[in-house]
């Protein structure tokens, strides 16, 4: 059983360091740099690169810090979360919020004085939609909570965009649309695993107000079209055919393990299996655009469709 969360305790560097779920900001500060990447021929110049990823990769933190407070009572109920620092007294409430309130503006000041002001105020933006307006609000509001909310996580590669030009472009709302559409299906994987958790303590998840069968159909439409999402990238000349061709294979392998899931008799293990191999299909996927970039792309395809 859980302690409970007035205990006294002392504080460690893994308690806040959890808080942050470093996990999650590894691959969103990965997004942006691919973001930073892919707005331009060459490497963007350093300075941007490590500013600008400090301060998206500290407010992402501080973001994740606000998120265990505001869900610290359901997350004492829930299986899967019952052990964060909050619900077992490792942290108090106030430890969190010095300590979110800290990062943020940190992250802040870094990218307002070493990046540029757009950049700040949308991953400001960003930290506000997933810290508050998901959160306190859509999480408990409604079952497309994650369809809404998805956007705030979609956010650092238009961030990493801004980062290099101080602009956004078409491009990088491209890249933001990738990550929009690939949410839905990565977390109701996860939902539906974690179904009777989600019920326990109230939560409108998908497969709780609409059931399992209809989230796993859900899943499969959404992954189809982030299959057609994932070639836009190519079709806006940012990566090339190379790109579009590994896009595709990743999309089916995909594909395959959501249509797998639908029968009412499949593998129960095959939603927790889906959502580990959505995060690698995410990294991969980023991954091949950033050294399709550098390799095969730079404005040759974009000169064949005539769009560079």
């Amino acid at each position: 059983m859980p302690q409970a969360m007035s205990q006294p305790t002392v504080a460690t560097w893994r308690d806040y360091y959890g808080v942050t779920k470093p996990k999650v900001v590894l691959l969103l500060v990965f997004t942006s740099l691919v973001g930073m990447a892919l707005s331009m021929p060459t490497l963007p110049p350093l300075d941007v690169i490590i500013f600008g990823n400090l301060g998206i990769a500290l407010a992402a933190a501080s973001a994740a810090a606000y998120n265990h407070v505001l869900d610290r009572r359901i997350d004492a109920q829930m299986h899967r979360t019952e052990g964060r620092p909050l619900p077992t007294g490792a942290l108090t409430t106030e430890q969190c919020i010095a300590f979110a309130t800290a990062l943020g503006v940190i992250a802040m000041l870094i990218l307002a004085l070493f990046i540029n002001a757009l950049t700040a105020l949308l991953t400001f933006a960003s930290l506000i939609g997933y810290a508050v307006i998901y959160t306190a609000y859509l999480k408990r509001a409604t079952p497309q909570n994650i369809v809404i909310g998805g956007a705030a996580g979609a956010m650092p590669p238009v961030l990493g965009w801004a980062a290099v030009h101080g602009e956004v472009g078409a491009e990088a709302w491209a890249l933001f649309l990738i990550i929009f559409i690939w949410t839905p299906p990565h977390f109701w994987a996860l939902a539906i695993h974690r179904r009777d958790d989600y019920a326990r303590v109230g939560m409108p998840m998908l497969p709780v107000t609409h059931g399992i069968a209809h989230t796993k159909l859900q899943i499969v439409l959404y992954t189809i079209l982030l299959i057609l999402v994932t070639l836009l990238p190519f079709l806006l000349a940012m990566n090339s055919l190379v790109y579009a061709i590994f896009a595709l294979g990743l999309g089916m392998w995909f594909l395959k393990m959501t249509l797998d899931m639908m029968p009412e008799d499949s593998d129960p293990k095959l939603p927790m299996k889906t959502f580990v191999f959505s995060i690698n299909y995410l990294m991969v996927l980023f991954a091949v655009m950033l050294i399709d970039h550098y390799l095969f792309a730079n404005g040759s395809y974009g000169i064949w469709l005539g769009l560079s």
